[in-house]
């Protein structure tokens, strides 16, 4: 993929066509999204990323997306992301959870909550 390149199931955007065009799929589809808005100089953000990719085998219903700040600094700027790693939960376009940090448990808690409560709604 020239536009965006998958880490196990996680998709990195590297344009805001891209970007978009993920997000508005996810809306269309009523997907789960779960945005990673990473740096390539973060530590904590290298600690985590293999942990999100097994969350996104673990969980093939989720859409994981990455966002480099220091490359879509628009779109960072849009989400107002002040720290690395954010994660921002997303269902149809609007946000239901942010976790600003690399905690494991939180996150995997987060995604099976919000998960338990789309397929129980």
């Amino acid at each position: 993929m020239s536009t965006s390149e998958s880490e196990g199931l996680v998709i990195g955007c590297h344009t805001d066509a891209t970007w978009n065009d993920l997000l508005q799929k996810a809306i269309d589809n009523k997907k789960l999204v779960v945005v990673d808005f990473t740096a390539s100089w973060c530590r904590p953000c290298r600690f985590i990323a293999p942990f999100l990719a097994e969350l996104a085998k673990k969980f093939p219903a989720v859409m994981f997306l990455k966002v480099d700040i220091d490359e879509l600094k628009s779109v960072a700027s849009d989400w107002a992301v002040k720290a690395m790693p954010t994660f921002i939960f997303l269902k149809e376009g609007k946000i239901l959870d942010i976790i600003v940090g690399a905690k494991k448990e939180e996150l995997q808690q987060t995604i099976a909550k919000h998960l338990n409560a789309t397929t129980t709604a």
